[in-house]
């Protein structure tokens, strides 16, 4: 009996202690959906004759959340019989070793950003003369509000290939997915609160457990 009797009082104890606990741990997450259109500017540094370094700048003043400027670097190799550009962030795909890996990276006047990486394929259109890709950005971090996102961002960009060769490739991408941003862990002063929520609600129950026991006897 007396066995038994301690396992009761016990039961009430843990789940309070429980629920202070799982109150610690539980972390949520906020998705945001992300659609824009940037202008682009792509340059292309020749490395080797089959690779170069692609560098992409985009603005959109109406951008979402403030986000009006990308950037991004990675490598592209053309593939002369399929006439399929493909790029990648990291050129030791490429067999190229010692290269920095490709970056990209969303930002506007405030702290906010998103970091991350891409792959793209695309080819010469020569019904339109254009030259066409489609790809995938992979988010892996932020800053400010956005601070460890992670998502997947779709793309596709057209430039039209009738302009000065000397000057940057302009044209235009469409991205369109969501990221996601966790929300912050409760401060070191909320925690010890939930805590001591159930540290004083385990004492309560013992105390009463007490009185009860000794008027019982």
């Amino acid at each position: 009996m007396i066995l038994r009797s301690h396992t009761v009082w016990l039961v009430p104890i843990a789940a309070l202690l429980s629920v202070a606990a799982s109150a610690v741990r539980v972390v949520a997450q906020t998705t945001y959906s992300f659609d824009a259109v940037y202008d682009t500017e792509v340059i292309l540094t020749p490395i080797t004759p089959e690779v170069s370094q692609a560098s992409v700048s985009g603005f959109n003043p109406s951008a979402p959340y403030g986000l009006t400027n990308f950037t991004s670097i990675n490598y592209s190799r053309f593939d002369s019989q399929t006439g399929v550009f493909t790029f990648v962030p990291n050129a030791a795909n490429f067999g190229l070793e010692d290269l920095a890996v490709g970056v990209d990276r969303f930002f506007g006047s405030g702290d906010d950003q998103l970091f991350g990486s891409s792959n793209a394929t695309a080819a010469i259109n020569n019904a339109n003369g254009t030259l066409d890709g489609s790809g995938t950005i992979t988010i892996t971090g932020g800053s400010g509000r956005f601070a460890g996102a992670t998502g997947v961002l779709n793309f596709s960009e057209t430039e039209p290939l009738d302009q000065d060769p000397t000057a940057p490739l302009r044209g235009r991408a469409i991205l369109s997915g969501f990221f996601q941003v966790p929300q912050k862990i409760p401060e070191p002063g909320t925690n010890l609160a939930l805590v001591g929520v159930g540290v004083t609600g385990a004492g309560f129950l013992l105390r009463q457990r007490r009185l009860r026991s000794a008027k019982e006897s």
